[in-house]
């Protein structure tokens, strides 16, 4: 079986937000938006990543990162950073915008033949060398899509030795044509390429809107943008030769090779940590950060940095391990030499080298003034900006309606009675069979996922909730039938004709007078219904949804009766029956030759019934959110094409993205999204969590509420169960069995169904992706499925084009 090592998880991808990275990967990286920095940790047997996010006391916290194995660079930018796993053959990336205990994690690329080295984050790229690849450099997105997104280098084939982004560009040194620069993205980048002309260097590093490294003759050069002086390299101060470069918004820091204190010019000065000898830096926009050379601890400073008194006070971080001054690597260090307590570092695994370029200078001179060229006039971001337009736009909205809709809401709570905590879920009887364990109620054992987290209750919001109305409503649209034709069709409503239930009623099959072959929804009558105004509103939600709604992966409606007492919804005959069924029923799956034992068909009737759900959510006018997505809602026609059924719990979606509140949470335990049944918050991200699920079952072959025998026999939840193992890399041992291993190309569409299947239920409807997302993750995993090689997004979550 092919291995499936940990990606991501992307998300993908999902990190919607652009990621504004300044310089190349290293051990130590900051993530200047939300003040985090991250770094991999020595003297242990992984050379595992430890995170630090700064600010108030109460909310400052080291944060171990997932999975805990080793890496050898790190990198970051504007909210998220990324690290490539020790040999290269892998590229996780996290997002450390958000308020869970961990970060969310996706992987952008895994390939164990095409290695990957140096490493770079710019605005809109992330970007990486690689051997045996063709190009040699790989970009992609930082949404995780669109691989070799390179544009603007004019050679795609060109090999480099070190490559660094800024923002819009990325600049690499091509040692095939005398170590000169190459950048590629904007303009600022294209005028940088023709400062540097045809100068031979022997290293580079990035900031904002300028460059600066190390010529092979041992020379300090910059190039690019010098608004703030950050072009002006300093005399005589002892800058022999820069060790260590770090440039931000507007300034550079340099290491003295000789003493090993920072100098830093332009808009940032070093006063604060004058004497401090340092390994390594690294700069955010206005602050930067350093491993120091006497216990491998790291400092931060700078304007930008949060600290407790002045803008340029120096802040040692609680990160209570030593940091890896450079990675551990399987080499003897024969071009610059092994670096001191390298043994000890690396656990006794690899080697650190002393970092290249290694001049043999003896008191060299300073070099002299370099006079800088003609700077392109870069415009400044203007992001604050459009945030703040944005936000006022918004207040004066919410402003002017504020009141009209408090009105509304205080009316519809004692309307509804919500405001005093009436709420229900509802267990839709799954068809012809009966599991164990899934009808708990939600505040038992057998309820809904157990992950601990406190759920940040939102703010009071408008809430809507919009009744479908009368089913004579919609009597164009679907034909109408009399109960005589629907019973005849049945042969009276025959127990040999049943085929499932729904949420309202028991489903039939049936055959009209025409030949048609129908499914027939009959609605509970007589002593059976308590509930006659459940009954009568899931009638009208179905007859009033479905016969607006055309899509191949949402099960066709033919047409109702409505007849005394009588409610059936007629639909055409799904000939594979549902999902669930095929799953969980063992004279099904047993089968050798059903196809729902093949990996290949598993992830397209999930992108069947994805794209059956992004109809509802992203096109249907207005949009719908189904509440009740699970196996047994997603049936299969006589082509196995998988199409979502049963909306008599849907409802009409908020007009926008926020959330708002129904009644009652509804739904299936096992499915239900906890932040909905918990808060009763009811989004498009609702639906979401019920898919994810879904995926779950598909992966495992395992109820959402099913008996786990490793634990005493007592009833778990698939999400408690299957995701541990996919945040551990352990997806192999949760796979379902009766499938057999994935082939090669199977292995990691599994792996990036298995990783977006545990974004969608993340218990925040916040963190999970929108259904657009998953459907592109998706199409990606049937891509790779059918033969396509190279690396694919797990996170992301943001389809996008060039």
């Amino acid at each position: 079986m092919t291995k499936l090592s940990f990606p991501l998880l992307f998300a993908v991808f999902l990190f919607p937000t652009l990621t504004n990275a300044l310089g190349s990967g290293s051990t130590l990286a900051v993530v200047y938006g939300t003040a985090t920095v991250c770094a991999i940790v020595a003297s242990e047997a992984n050379q595992r990543i430890i995170c630090y996010r700064a600010g108030s006391a109460t909310s400052s916290a080291v944060i171990p990162i997932e999975p805990n194995v080793s890496y050898s660079a790190v990198a970051g930018g504007r909210t998220n950073f990324c690290a490539l796993r020790s040999g290269g053959y892998s590229l996780l990336c996290w997002d450390t915008n958000t308020s869970l205990p961990s970060f969310p994690i996706k992987r952008i690329y895994n390939n164990n033949t095409a290695l990957l080295q140096s490493l770079s984050i710019g605005d809109e790229r992330i970007c990486a060398t690689a051997q045996n690849s063709t190009p040699p450099v790989n970009c992609w997105r930082t949404d995780g899509g669109n691989r070799n997104n390179t544009g603007g280098l004019t050679n795609v084939n060109l090999a480099m030795d070190k490559i660094t982004s800024g923002f819009g560009f990325s600049c690499g040194i091509v040692p095939s044509q005398n170590s000169r620069v190459t950048c590629w993205g904007n303009s600022v980048g294209q005028e940088i390429e023709r400062q540097f002309g045809n100068m031979s260097m022997a290293n580079i590093e990035a900031g904002v809107s300028h460059v600066c490294g190390v010529n092979t003759a041992g020379e300090l050069v910059c190039r690019g943008d010098n608004s703030s002086g950050q072009l002006d390299v300093p005399l005589n101060r002892g800058l022999d030769f820069a060790s260590g470069l770090a440039l931000g918004d507007g300034f550079s820091c340099v290491i003295r090779r000789t003493i090993r204190t920072v100098v830093c010019w332009g808009s940032m000065n070093e006063s604060s940590v004058e004497g401090i000898e340092f390994e390594s830096i690294v700069a955010g926009l206005n602050f930067t950060c350093g491993l120091t050379t006497r216990n491998f601890s790291v400092f931060c400073w700078g304007p930008g940095w949060p600290g407790p008194s002045s803008n340029f006070s120096i802040n040692e971080l609680p990160l209570r391990a030593e940091i890896l001054p450079g990675p551990c690597i399987d080499s003897p260090c024969s071009q610059c030499g092994l670096y001191p307590q390298s043994s000890r570092l690396c656990f006794g695994s690899g080697n650190i080298c002393r970092p290249s370029p290694c001049f043999n200078l003896t008191n060299p001179s300073p070099p002299p003034p370099l006079s800088p060229l003609p700077t392109p006039d870069v415009p400044r971001r203007t992001t604050r900006s459009r945030e703040l337009s944005r936000g006022l736009l918004a207040f004066a909205i919410v402003g002017s309606v504020g009141g009209f809709m408090g009105i509304c809401t205080v009316v519809y709570c004692l309307w509804t009675g919500v405001c005093f905590g009436k709420k229900k879920v509802h267990n839709s009887v799954q068809p012809t069979i009966t599991r164990a364990g899934s009808n708990g109620s939600p505040g038992s054992n057998n309820g809904p996922p157990s992950r601990s987290l406190t759920i940040r209750r939102q703010g009071s919001r408008s809430m809507k909730r919009q009744r479908s109305g009368t089913s004579s409503k919609h009597a164009d649209k679907a034909e109408e039938f009399s109960l005589a034709e629907l019973a005849d069709a049945t042969n009276n409503f025959s127990h040999e004709n049943k085929i499932g239930a729904g949420s309202f009623g028991v489903v039939y099959r049936g055959k009209l007078l025409d030949g048609r072959e129908v499914a027939i929804k009959r609605g509970e009558t007589g002593q059976k219904t308590m509930k006659y105004q459940e009954k009568e509103t899931a009638f009208d939600s179905e007859l009033a949804f479905l016969s607006r709604l055309h899509h191949k992966h949402l099960v066709r409606l033919v047409g109702y009766c409505e007849e005394r007492d009588e409610r059936l919804l007629v639909y055409e005959y799904m000939k594979n029956g549902a999902l669930y069924d095929h799953l969980h029923n063992k004279n099904n799956i047993e089968k050798s030759s059903s196809l729902l034992n093949s990996w290949k068909m598993r992830i397209k009737i999930t992108l069947d019934a994805a794209r059956g759900i992004e109809y509802l959510h992203n096109y249907a006018v207005p949009s719908i959110i189904h509440r009740d997505i699970k196996s047994s809602n997603i049936l299969l026609d006589a082509n196995w094409t998988a199409r979502v059924s049963d909306f008599g719990l849907s409802m009409m979606g908020p007009e926008s993205d926020q959330d708002y509140r129904p009644t009652k949470a509804a739904g299936t335990v096992g499915y239900i999204d906890p932040e909905y049944y918990g808060l009763n918050i009811l989004t498009t991200k609702s639906d979401v969590y019920g898919l994810g699920v879904v995926m779950l079952e598909l992966l495992t072959g395992k109820r959402a509420i099913f008996k786990n025998e490793e634990n005493g026999g007592n009833p778990m939840s698939l999400v408690d169960f299957a995701v541990p193992a996919i945040m551990a890399g352990e997806l192999a041992k949760v796979l379902d069995i009766r499938v057999g291993p994935p082939e090669m190309n199977e292995a990691e569409a599994v792996e990036l169904m298995a990783y977006t299947a545990m974004h969608c239920v993340n218990l925040e409807g916040k963190e999970r992706p929108t259904i657009s997302d998953i459907v592109f993750n998706l199409e990606r995993a049937v891509t790779v499925c059918h033969g396509s090689h190279g690396s694919i997004s797990s996170g992301g979550f943001e389809t996008v084009s060039e």
